[in-house]
Formats: structure tokens, sequence, C-alpha cells
């Protein structure tokens, strides 16, 4: 089975939860489910030189991911949120300002980067600031034409427009957000369906996509191509929190996109690596090899 080189584009921070803190942002997210899955995959992003910003080089590599794409700010801060979880694991968020990823910037490691790229994930977070938002078009219009490019929307409180949504939309190969963000995106992008084959059909026509993904938390997930459609019940379990559970759907996703798996497979593959991640607390939990190796076999 063939190994791609897979990147997570945009913001690093560490989840400050009440009583601890960890490693997030979806970038990291997907790309250490990509790389436990077997894929070379790289976190592009942008770190301080503050003690957090260490503590950030310490943890990727303790989870055997390269540190060699993050780039060192001497002005600002490593980012952080607040994070707060209600009763049922559902987290809020509360995103610091002015930090290190807001200043992502061009060079030509990353330039490299993006020339040997198979697969890039981003989503609007990273592009709330008009440096980052150049820095990263620059790098997805850098990537070859046969790269797949993964737009994970991620609406968190104000940071996007419809202008960052449909410049983005028209970049992506692949488009994925949570049932939740279907009114908005839609609303900001002058339609109003509700209905999520509706509004995945005509997200597939209106950007030419290869896919939209619709997840559902605990009720699965919707696949949507220009073909045909796939709807997954989920795999029910107890949830610890729903941080990363949403990144690791889409890691799994893109593992089984680039190696021609069907729908199905897809979707079901995605579904179990969520369910397994919103099981364990936090976004990047240590590896259950057995488990691992189920959700990464095609079987088509």
């Amino acid at each position: 089975m063939s190994n791609f080189t897979i990147v997570g584009l945009g913001e690093i921070l560490w989840d400050v939860f009440p009583t601890y803190k960890q490693l997030g942002g979806a970038p990291t997210n997907f790309a250490y489910i990509s790389s436990l899955l077997g894929d070379h995959a790289v976190v592009a992003s942008r770190i301080g030189t503050d003690d957090l910003g260490t503590a950030v080089v310490d943890r990727l590599n303790s989870l055997q991911l390269s540190t060699s794409h993050l780039q060192r700010d001497l002005e600002h801060p490593t980012g952080t949120v607040q994070i707060e979880l209600d009763s049922t694991g559902q987290a809020s968020f509360d995103f610091t300002a002015e930090v290190a990823w807001d200043f992502l910037a061009w060079d030509a490691a990353w330039e490299q980067l993006a020339q040997s790229t198979d697969a890039v994930c981003f989503g609007t977070l990273a592009q709330r600031s008009p440096q980052s938002r150049v820095t990263i078009q620059r790098f997805l219009r850098a990537t070859p034409s046969s790269a797949i490019r993964i737009f994970d929307i991620n609406l968190r409180q104000s940071f996007y427009s419809s202008e960052v949504l449909s410049e983005s939309a028209e970049r992506a190969d692949i488009l994925k957000l949570n049932h939740e963000e279907v009114l908005p995106l839609m609303t900001l992008l002058g339609e109003h369906f509700v209905d999520d084959d509706a509004a995945a059909a005509w997200l597939c026509e209106q950007f030419e996509l290869k896919l939209v993904c619709i997840t559902r938390g605990s009720n699965g997930s919707l696949l949507v191509n220009q073909e045909a459609r796939d709807e997954h019940p989920g795999y029910p379990v107890e949830v610890a929190d729903t941080v990363g559970a949403g990144d690791a759907f889409t890691a799994t996703l893109v593992h089984h996109y680039l190696r021609g798996s069907s729908l199905a497979t897809m979707n079901d593959a995605a579904n179990r690596m969520g369910s397994w991640v919103a099981s364990k607390p936090g976004a990047t939990p240590a590896a259950e090899p057995e488990f691992i190796d189920a959700a990464r076999a095609v079987r088509d």
C-alpha cells in the first residue's frame, strides 16, 4: 500500500481545558491520525519562541510528527484556545488573538512541501488574518494538479466570511462540514437549503467538488459526489469529549479516498475513527494498533 504526503495546513495551538492542556488545532489533529494510518504526515504552521512553542516541538516529537515545517515567530506567542465542555462532552472554543499562526509566511521550505503534497487539509480559522490567508491560498496554488485539497470549514466564532468560504471552496476538491454548519454556510453563500442532501448536491455542482462530507455527530455522516451518495448511522460510543473527532473522520476519509475506496468504505472507516477519538480524552489519543489496522484496511 503506497504512502502519501499529507499536510495539515494552518493553526497549531494548545487546547486549554479547565484542568489540563493538550496540543491541538485541526491541522495537527488531522496530521496525527494520518500518521497513525501510515502516511507521511506534516504539520505546516507557526509557533512562538516561548515556552509553549518549545512544548509544541516536544509534543510533536513524542507523536512522531515532523517539526521541519513549523515556522518560528519572534514577536507573537504560540496559539492557545480555551475550551469548555458541556454535560455531553460537546466543546465550545475561545481563541486567543494575534498569535504566531496568524502570521504564516511563504518561504522556500513551504514551497517545496507544497510541490510534493498529495493531499492538504485547510480550514477557515487560520485564514482569519490577511497574512495567513494569503499564505494558505498560495500554498494551495503551489500544489500539483493531482493533489487533493480538502476544505474542512470549521466555522469558529466569527473567523470567516462569504469571501473566504467561496475562495476556499473554489480551490478545494473535497469539502467537509458538520450538520450545524449547513445552514450558516448556505446563508453566507446566498442560498437557502436546509436539507443536507440538497445542500451537498448544490455545493458539488457550484464548486465542481469531487466530494462533499457532512458529519452528524453521533448520528453518523453523509457523503455526496457527482454520481452517488452514502449515509452512515455512526458508531455509538461513550463520549469522553468531541475535540478532534471531526479531524479524525477527515483524515481517515482522505486516507481511503487516495486509495480509490468506495463511498461506503470511506464512510464506514471515517466513522469508526471519529467515534474512537470521541471516546478518548483529547484529540491525539495513544494508538491502539488493532483498531488502527481495522480502520486502515480497505474492504472494497
